[in-house]
């Protein structure tokens, strides 16, 4: 196979990392870095992408046991069971009080807005956010299940923050304004 040298300077810190592969994988140096020039190439546009600190943040997320990684349709399967109002459990109920009261407490250290409160949970695949105008904002959930859910636990979760909301609801989306306390 033709070979093209190409001479690589090495901070002390790159180097170390190229001799604890090699000797981890038995590898020659030349071969990890081609390895890497491959991965590189191929994950290029992901590393590139403006999603890629919500790939850091997905990894920070799972890598610490606090979230999981859920299926939609099982998602809807379990919130299926609470579809109509009064036939919610009073247990149930208190319990996802309890997960929003909880998050209240890490969300007053964490947000200081509305926008930041919407812009989290739609990281997690929760919603759908447009800003409107200043301090509002249309929320389309994936489902109704997941709405009723999610407006429960945002008004619980938001609690300990400096402003209050006022939701609209319509059909198939909600207003939520940030509005002072």
């Amino acid at each position: 196979m033709p070979t093209d040298r190409v001479t690589v300077s090495l901070d002390a810190e790159t180097k170390e990392t190229l001799q604890e592969l090699t000797d981890r994988t038995g590898e020659s140096q030349s071969q990890l870095i081609r390895e890497a020039i491959g991965f590189y190439a191929a994950n290029f546009d992901s590393a590139h992408a403006s999603d890629s600190d919500h790939l850091q943040t997905y990894y920070e997320m799972l890598s610490t046991g606090e979230h999981v990684l859920l299926d939609i349709d099982l998602l809807h399967a379990l919130l299926n069971q609470f579809d109509e109002p009064a036939e919610r459990d009073e247990e149930v109920l208190e319990m996802i009080d309890q997960v929003a009261q909880y998050h209240a407490q890490e969300y007053a250290e964490r947000f200081d807005s509305l926008e930041g409160v919407l812009d989290w949970l739609s990281l997690c695949g929760f919603l759908t956010v447009r800003r409107a105008e200043k301090g509002s904002f249309h929320v389309v959930f994936p489902s109704e299940s997941v709405r009723w859910l999610l407006i429960r636990f945002i008004r619980g979760s938001i609690a300990d923050l400096p402003f209050e909301i006022e939701i609209e609801e319509s059909l198939s989306k909600v207003l939520m304004r940030e509005r002072a306390p």
